[in-house]
């Protein structure tokens, strides 16, 4: 089996509405990571407010059915309690416009971890649109009027493969501080994997596997989840982590897979420090404009395909491209 698919680097002059298409039986969402404000006053960068105002804009005319945050939900030490005001400062006041006012969908990443994860987990509780019953979960949708089906695994990595060094530069995940823990999420993993039969099936974690930017691809994740991406033919993993927009394509055995990073969503890093770490011609896409107000990604799937788009905060399409349904 092969995916299909089709790159289109955006012209200039394409804007938002070329985004999506007026197919209602669309399921959509948008993708957002490393969105997480500041610890200090004002609690948010103008990067996280141009996203915000821009993903409002769009989900006023594409009517999204839900939201995806990658981790890394606040910065730098993530929250203490249940009760603890970066959630309305650094999220709630940020992303206080009525079109976003439907789900989130969210892990952690390992800023989150150096708070209290569950803290967040419990928020649940708190907000209506905040969804985050654990530290890894499993989603499935269904195309309205059809029999296509969407799974989306979202993954803890920080549990799977550890945290990074204290000073958070260019270093790898260090190792499991739970080693039980880390293994019974690897096997809900597979097992998860193994039993889908989804048109569609997206894994979505904080770290990456592949990146050419400061962080460069997560050597755990390259053992042991890409193997497993390749075997139970998975549509697309998507993560953060890198502060920059990406999209990498690579293919084993006549499968080919695509990796997405998206996480512009609060400051803007141009690092291709790791260029030479991935595949060779793997990265297919790579934005940080440090000028910009930073982006986000936005997914809309139909019985025939599943677009991936970039999407930057003043409404412009950055890159776009296209993949068919599992053939399993």
């Amino acid at each position: 089996m092969e995916f299909g698919r089709t790159n289109l680097p955006a012209e200039d002059d394409h804007g938002q509405d070329e985004a999506h298409s007026s197919n209602d039986e669309a399921h959509r969402f948008m993708v957002i990571g490393d969105m997480g404000g500041l610890p200090f006053f004002p609690y948010t960068t103008l990067v996280e407010m141009g996203v915000a105002k821009q993903m409002a804009d769009m989900a006023n005319k594409t009517n999204p059915d839900f939201i995806l945050a990658l981790g890394d939900n606040f910065y730098f030490n993530g929250v203490r309690d249940v009760t603890d005001s970066r959630f309305e400062e650094s999220y709630e006041k940020i992303f206080d416009y009525p079109s976003l006012k439907r789900p989130w969908y969210l892990i952690a990443g390992n800023h989150d971890h150096r708070g209290n994860v569950s803290a967040e987990i419990a928020y649940s509780k708190v907000s209506q649109r905040w969804n985050f019953p654990d530290f890894y979960y499993p989603l499935s949708f269904k195309l309205s009027g059809t029999n296509s089906t969407i799974d989306i695994l979202m993954l803890d990595t920080i549990t799977l493969c550890g945290n990074t060094g204290s000073d958070f530069k260019d270093s790898q995940p260090l190792k499991p501080d739970n080693y039980q823990a880390s293994e019974q999420q690897w096997a809900w993993l597979e097992q998860s994997l193994a039993i889908s039969k989804a048109t569609y099936l997206l894994v979505a974690g904080h770290f990456p596997v592949y990146s050419i930017a400061e962080h460069g691809p997560t050597e755990c994740l390259v053992d042991r989840l890409l193997p497993m991406l390749y075997k139970y033919r998975v549509t697309a993993y998507m993560c953060g982590h890198d502060h920059n927009l990406q999209h990498l394509q690579d293919s084993q055995n006549g499968v080919n897979m695509d990796f997405f990073v998206v996480g512009a969503s609060n400051f803007i890093d141009p690092s291709r420090a790791h260029a030479n770490a991935v595949p060779v011609d793997a990265s297919k896409f790579h934005w940080a404009d440090l000028l910009s107000l930073g982006g986000f990604g936005y997914v809309e799937m139909s019985t025939s395909n599943m677009t991936f788009s970039f999407i930057e905060a003043n409404g412009k399409l950055l890159y776009q491209t296209v993949m068919k349904p599992r053939s399993l």
